[in-house]
């Protein structure tokens, strides 16, 4: 008789290695063993140097910078495993690249997200893991599977610790951001407030308005990204002119610019709170700190492997899902 036995493996590309070391410690695996360089011409080279026939892998890639390395480097892994017969190809994308171009925002525009969707599932993924996609519809553009997570109970423990409920307000940057800061709000028991925006220029964002009371609080402004810090301190320095008596920011990823270290240092936020679903930028002595996802994707690898519900790990990590 055939004996059939299932294999959890975890594949490593170059965005985080580190991370994905720490995830299939925690699994009890090992990382496949294999190489992702170069060739000479500087086309990706990719060697896996172990059967993975059978096996259900999960290669973890953020699409982070430099961003079209990484998206060709996970499009090529996927295409390996998919010609060595692995059983189902998990792509674990902490941070998921070209989210912000989900909709026609002016004629003749492309609309990137759904075209790189498209790439991953006909590079041969089988289901993706991700988390607080910049536009949650995106699940949609995926014709597989799609497991998103929130950063939300991770940054939530460690704000508790910063200050009291009865001060502490949450405050939403831009509109676009409000039902991510009433979920924070929730969770943290505090009051909330939105600060309305507009855009001078791509990197230029001016505060208008600040809906909501901060005089005396300890503000957390919250958002899933920031590359520019534009739309972050235009919202603190209204909330200070409005009497706010120090100020976070909570941001899921961090894809952040020099401009915008810089902007942080010449703004009224204190500390910037995120995660290193993208490897930590070199912050220049700015009061940053950085939680780990390694433990919220491993306990999402279990839960897929076993043919587990995800929805279990909002239970376990935040009470409710935001």
């Amino acid at each position: 008789m055939l004996s059939c036995h299932r294999k959890l493996k975890v594949f490593a590309c170059n965005s985080n290695p580190e991370m994905a070391e720490e995830i299939a410690v925690n699994l009890g695996t090992t990382l496949v063993k294999s190489c992702v360089g170069r060739f000479s011409d500087g086309e990706i080279r990719v060697q896996i140097h172990e059967s993975i026939r059978g096996a259900d892998v999960f290669v973890l890639q953020s699409l982070c910078r430099p961003v079209h390395d990484n998206i060709m480097e996970l499009l090529i892994v996927c295409d390996a495993l998919r010609r060595a017969s692995a059983r189902s190809i998990t792509a674990v994308v902490p941070y998921y690249a070209y989210a912000r171009q989900d909709r026609k925002a002016q004629p003749r525009e492309p609309i990137a997200a759904k075209l790189l969707a498209n790439l991953i599932t006909a590079a041969g993924a089988t289901r993706v893991l991700t988390i607080d996609l910049h536009a949650p519809q995106i699940q949609g553009f995926f014709d597989i599977p799609v497991d998103h997570l929130y950063a939300a109970p991770l940054l939530v423990r460690y704000l508790r610790e910063q200050a009291p409920s009865d001060r502490r307000v949450v405050v939403a940057p831009d509109p676009g951001s409000l039902k991510m800061a009433y979920s924070y709000a929730q969770l943290l028991g505090s009051g909330l407030a939105l600060a309305g925006k507009h855009r001078t220029s791509a990197t230029e964002v001016e505060a208008l308005e600040l809906v909501g009371n901060v005089d005396g609080k300890d503000c957390v402004l919250t958002d899933d990204m920031t590359t520019t810090a534009g739309t972050l301190c235009a919202a603190a320095k209204l909330a200070k002119e409005h009497g706010a008596r120090s100020i976070r920011a909570a941001v899921s990823h961090c894809p952040i610019t020099p401009l915008g270290i810089e902007r942080l240092k010449d703004s009224p936020i204190e500390e910037i709170v995120t995660t290193d679903s993208i490897p930590a930028p070199d912050w220049g002595g700015y009061p940053a700190t950085v939680l780990t996802v390694a433990d919220m994707l491993g306990d999402a690898i279990k839960c897929i492997y076993g043919d587990e519900p995800i929805s279990t790990l909002f239970e376990i990590h935040q009470g409710r899902t935001p």
